[in-house]
């Protein structure tokens, strides 16, 4: 892949004589003879490839590169011998790599798909490569005047596109959906160039299944990067979690979608998107905004996370259209889908001190009225040493036994006062639990459950699950409905191995076999929050 010279070498000629331009070549893929062709191009997305372009790009020589001005000319001629460079085609008319307008200029590259059908079909990633100059009052939190190098707005941007055009071209067969690489102009000046781009698109706008817009990525934190726009287009939180293995990032999917970028052009069109950010800061629109500041590593996770859903979406056979209740959704309506449920009424209904015996039985310090324990005659200071015909052996396994059982279960207990063993049979309140969870569904994410309850000591509990999980397969297998999941659910007393999702991180969990004394669970009524 390309690495990028240093500003003032490059620059120098161009601001002389817009002379030779000096580029290194490629830079080899990664040799592993053990990964795919896949794997080799995204390992060629480096750190130290992306800290060079944003050092570039964010030098004092490129002057902030206001739309208009000669640094952000030569910033887009930058660009163009990149694209070159890689094998990239001009993407604008006669396969030009520029699209005027005004006095400003996008640039654009094209990569050709493979399929001859789908190859019509463009995935549009894009980026602004302009920023705001010296400041004004109007654009900047000053002091104006200064350069404002703008590192993370937009040249983290610009370099993470730069790298997954690199790794797109190393590919020995391309993929199936045509690319273009879209470095909007005049974006800090009001979204001018993707608003011109779709007001003079270059291939027509029916053929764009899904634009992707980076912008300001260069800020991780804590592994965690914010998404926006999942929710235009069924499964997009799905595809994007997929594509997470290698990145491994914490993803904080928002429903909010505002007017701050160049993905709202697309989105007012009825084009679906997705939106990275590494969040807001302290030097945002500020002189301060400068290179060194730079999460690189981070930087380049996020952009071996771009080419992987690009070239996942690329290869796909199908994109989902245009999902228009996003349109009315919000953060508030986000908080109240995830709220969890209430907890569910205790089987038994006893408080237990744990520490009072040390063979591992039960010793009960309260019992709740109304509830099974007290029909069944239990009282604080009873000592229970069997359940379900079970020794009870410490409070974990007590619990699992308790959310297992089956009516009638049949306790034996040790009672201060009685030389002999107490027996008697409790009618535990609600159904036996195999998982202990309840979810939901949710039109946005087809083929799979959200969790919206947690049973405390439950077999999920235990295996690690939490509140808005999303469960994708069980047993091996896909679902399509949440009954179907129930049934899956409950259908084997085998192990149950469930794929799990956790802030865009996929993970394997196990559930252990389910216990003997385990009946089969009814589905959930029709209308009511489905649990097991």
């Amino acid at each position: 892949m390309h690495r990028p010279v240093s500003a003032r070498v490059w620059l120098a000629p161009f601001l002389g004589l817009l002379g030779f331009l000096a580029c290194r070549g490629l830079s080899a893929p990664a040799r592993a003879a053990d990964v795919d062709a896949r794997n080799a191009a995204l390992l060629s997305i480096t750190a130290q490839d992306v800290k060079e372009y944003v050092g570039v790009l964010a030098d004092d020589t490129f002057e902030g590169r206001e739309s208009g001005s000669r640094g952000n000319r030569a910033a887009g001629i930058y660009l163009v011998e990149h694209l070159k460079k890689f094998g990239v085609r001009g993407g604008g008319v006669k396969d030009s790599f520029y699209q005027n307008f005004d006095a400003y200029h996008n640039i654009l590259g094209f990569v050709d798909g493979r399929d001859q059908a789908l190859k019509e079909e463009v995935v549009i990633i894009g980026a602004h490569y302009d920023h705001v100059g010296y400041g004004n009052s109007r654009n900047s939190f000053g002091p104006v005047g200064l350069i404002h190098n703008g590192a993370d707005d937009n040249a983290s941007g610009v370099a993470g596109m730069l790298e997954v055009a690199g790794a797109v071209c190393q590919l020995a067969e391309k993929p199936k959906r045509s690319i273009l690489f879209a470095f909007w102009d005049g974006e800090e000046k009001g979204l001018l160039g993707s608003q011109h781009w779709v007001d003079h698109p270059t291939v027509p706008l029916n053929h764009v299944p899904i634009v992707i817009n980076a912008d300001m990525i260069g800020r991780l934190r804590n592994s965690r990067l914010s998404i926006a726009g999942v929710r235009t287009s069924r499964g997009l939180r799905r595809l994007v979690s997929r594509q997470n293995d290698v990145a491994n990032l914490l993803i904080d999917f928002n429903w909010e979608i505002k007017p701050d970028s160049d993905h709202y052009t697309f989105y007012s069109r009825g084009i679906p998107f997705l939106m990275l950010h590494t969040g807001m800061h302290g030097d945002y629109h500020r002189p301060s905004d400068d290179a060194d500041k730079i999460n690189n590593e981070g930087l380049k996770q996020i952009a071996q996370l771009l080419f992987n859903v690009v070239i996942e979406l690329a290869e796909s056979p199908a994109v989902a259209g245009f999902r228009r209740q996003a349109k009315n959704e919000s953060r508030r309506d986000q908080q109240a889908s995830e709220r969890p449920l209430p907890p569910l009424p205790s089987r038994l209904g006893i408080r237990w001190d744990e520490k009072a015996a040390e063979d591992g039985a039960i010793v009960v310090t309260a019992v709740t009225p109304a509830s099974a324990a007290a029909k069944g005659g239990l009282k604080p200071g009873d000592r229970l040493v069997k359940f379900a015909n079970r020794e009870v052996r410490g409070a974990p396994e007590f619990r699992l036994s308790v959310l297992a059982a089956k009516n009638p279960v049949s306790v034996a207990l040790q009672r201060p006062g009685e030389a002999a063993p107490v027996e008697t049979t409790l009618e535990l309140a609600g159904n036996p639990v195999r998982l202990g969870i309840s979810w939901r569904t949710d039109d946005a994410e087809p083929g799979c459950v959200i969790i919206n309850r947690l049973t405390p000591g439950s077999p999920a509990d235990l295996a690690g699950l939490q509140i808005n999980d999303r469960i994708y397969r069980i047993g091996g297998q896909e679902f399509a409905t949440s009954e179907e999941f129930g049934q899956l659910a409950t259908g084997t007393r085998e192990a149950l191995v469930l794929d799990v999702e956790t802030a865009g991180r996929v993970k394997t969990v196990e559930i252990p076999p389910i216990a003997a004394e385990l009946d089969s669970v009814p589905s959930a009524p029709p209308n009511q929050p489905a649990s097991k």
